[in-house]
């Protein structure tokens, strides 16, 4: 396959006009197969998306514990534009857990023993948004089944998932040992503050005990203000922790996003969707983690208090919405939703941009950002017509 005439997403960040050359899905420098010629005149390239926390899509969720149900919503996750997906668990009883990351770890396998076995955007990970959290900051968590940080029960979520699961979120100030649990576990597992009423202090010894990651960054967790900084503070001021950020318009004010990038840079920020199994389906009742939603003009809330339960966006609208009402520049949204999360996945040698010797994943977009064309493994997967 040769992409003639396109912007093209440089691994400098940057747009270029060139041709890409793709063979055995990937891209490289020249190809002898010129068989397929795409014109992306007007359209800009970029690498294929990467969500790293998102429940599901399309009347999909990942704890449904179904080989069908990851298939349809990997599926549909292509045809968005996003090659790569790492599901979120809700907090479910431990059994539960276990046998839906069991289930992943089959799926996974199967799809690696068939790569036609299911076409749809690839699954890279699994992020364990439950069950360590705190009642106050749940969300749309059930209380029920939260559970203390405990190292067999993490040890055995790593083990069951094949080693999927790459975030365990915990609520450290409800765990007096969370510093014990982050040292023994960090250097397997990627430990982020997740539904957390920590204050600064105590989110300042988790993040010096190892733990380098936020859960979508001003949700479920305290507000920050002048003289009580909390998670948020403490996430700015430790450079080795990375934020997920919803740009949905709804979850965060445009103004606090632009305040977001001055305050941590670029390439700390993730860009993710949060989407729920109401994405992509129309208004109405829903369920999330077991409790009843319901989904009204573009936004989940519980049904029981109002709260908001996931998002109903994709990950390609929430970059879209960066880029066209809150001011982000293209290239840093685009580097928000592929560079950054492919390699806080571990997965950057191999994806997450366009560069020779890497998975020929990308996406085309019209000057409008709308979705043209996704191309996974060097096959163009959809196409819209303009």
């Amino acid at each position: 396959m040769i992409i003639k005439n396109g912007n093209v997403y440089t691994k400098d960040q940057h747009f270029q006009k060139s041709e890409l050359h793709i063979q055995d899905g990937i891209f490289c420098e020249n190809t002898n197969d010129a068989s397929e010629i795409v014109d992306a005149h007007d359209c800009y390239v970029i690498p294929g998306l990467i969500d790293l926390h998102f429940h599901g899509c399309m009347g999909y969720d990942f704890c449904d514990n179904s080989a069908e149900a990851l298939a349809g919503i990997a599926r549909q996750e292509l045809y968005s534009g996003v090659t790569g997906i790492c599901p979120a668990t809700m907090t479910l009883p431990y059994e539960e857990l276990c046998s839906i990351l069991k289930t992943a770890a089959s799926y996974q396998k199967d799809c690696e023993a068939d790569p036609q076995h299911t076409p749809g955007a690839d699954l890279i990970g699994i992020n364990m948004e439950g069950p360590f959290i705190s009642t106050e900051k749940k969300g749309a968590q059930d209380p029920q089944h939260i559970l203390p940080c405990d190292v067999k029960t993490a040890r055995d979520f790593l083990e069951i998932s094949g080693g999927l699961v790459k975030f365990i979120g915990i609520a450290p100030e409800k765990n007096p040992n969370f510093a014990e649990f982050i040292a023994q576990l960090k250097d397997d597992v990627h430990i982020s503050l997740a539904h957390t009423n920590a204050d600064y202090d105590t989110a300042m010894a988790a993040f010096g005990a190892g733990a380098d990651h936020a859960v979508h960054l001003y949700n479920a967790m305290p507000a920050f203000t002048h003289r009580a900084p909390g998670v948020i503070g403490a996430v700015s001021d430790s450079p080795h922790v990375f934020a997920e950020l919803i740009c949905d318009g709804i979850h965060i004010h445009p103004s606090m996003v632009r305040s977001t990038f001055r305050m941590l840079g670029k390439d700390r920020i993730i860009f993710i969707s949060d989407s729920m199994r109401a994405a992509g389906m129309p208004d109405g009742n829903y369920t999330l983690g077991g409790l009843d939603v319901v989904l009204k003009d573009r936004k989940v809330t519980l049904v029981s208090d109002g709260a908001i339960a996931g998002s109903a966006s994709t990950l390609l609208e929430c970059m879209r919405t960066a880029v066209t009402q809150m001011d982000i520049p293209l290239e840093t949204a685009v580097a928000c939703a592929s560079v950054n999360p492919a390699k806080r996945l571990g997965v950057y040698h191999e994806r997450g941009s366009i560069e020779y010797g890497k998975k020929a994943d990308a996406v085309l977009l019209d000057q409008n950002l709308q979705l043209r064309m996704v191309i996974k493994d060097g096959v163009c997967v959809h196409c819209f017509s303009k």
